[in-house]
């Protein structure tokens, strides 16, 4: 499973991205908005810093401004990915910008029909939107176990599916169960992915060991 990370903000990218643990990063309009940046410098930023796909997301709602916002796009580094919505004006961009060899991701995805259309549109990836759905008392999860299972069911169908919106830690370890391809999750949840509270105590209690014991690792410095 790929590990993108959903923020906007290049110190938490820069800092994570040195662990090896991050595949690409996902951003939108509202998390550009928040670091109160041009999006063009965020973008070309996060690409120096990240060699997987860093989703760019569109403005315009019709497809021939779509594509235009997205050639643009495309123009900050080669691994830009261009994010657009779940829509028809969507899907016609989708795949204009496909056929001429962009990554897409096709973005706010609610049901595994959407997920059919951006398989035949020529997505590159597809984003199932978890939290929101389970916000309002639908299985999130259910719908990436139906994307997943009708994507392996058509070869053919290339579209990664990735995971987004994701709330907890829960949300994670399900999608990997499923076989989902990719998570993209806020740099909070890929921390707490790895707490937990035996880790802490096993290693408070190793330590402990071996200061009473007067243990060390000659050379290694203090």
């Amino acid at each position: 499973m790929k590990f993108f990370i959903d923020t906007a903000d290049v110190q938490e990218i820069r800092s994570l991205a040195a662990t090896g643990l991050v595949d690409g990063v996902t951003t939108n309009p509202t998390l550009a908005a928040k670091t109160g940046r041009p999006l063009f410098d965020i973008i070309a930023e996060i690409c120096e810093i990240v060699d997987g796909p860093v989703s760019a997301e569109v403005l315009a709602t019709e497809a021939p401004a779509m594509v235009r916002e997205a050639n643009v796009l495309r123009t900050i580094a080669e691994n830009v990915a261009i994010k657009l919505p779940l829509t028809f004006e969507g899907l016609r961009a989708c795949r204009i910008l496909a056929d001429d060899g962009a990554k897409v991701n096709m973005t706010l995805c609610f049901s595994a029909t959407q997920a059919i259309l951006a398989a035949k549109a020529g997505a590159a990836f597809v984003s199932p939107f978890v939290g929101r759905l389970d916000d309002i008392g639908e299985d999130g999860m259910g719908l990436v176990d139906e994307i997943v299972r009708i994507y392996n069911a058509y070869p053919r169908f290339e579209t990664e599916v990735l995971v987004a919106s994701v709330r907890n830690p829960g949300h994670v370890l399900q999608a990997a169960l499923l076989g989902a391809d990719i998570v993209t999750l806020p740099p909070k949840i890929l921390r707490q992915l790895v707490c937990h509270p035996l880790t802490d105590a096993g290693l408070a209690a190793f330590l402990a060991d071996a200061k009473k014991a007067g243990l060390v690792i000659p050379g290694a410095g203090t």
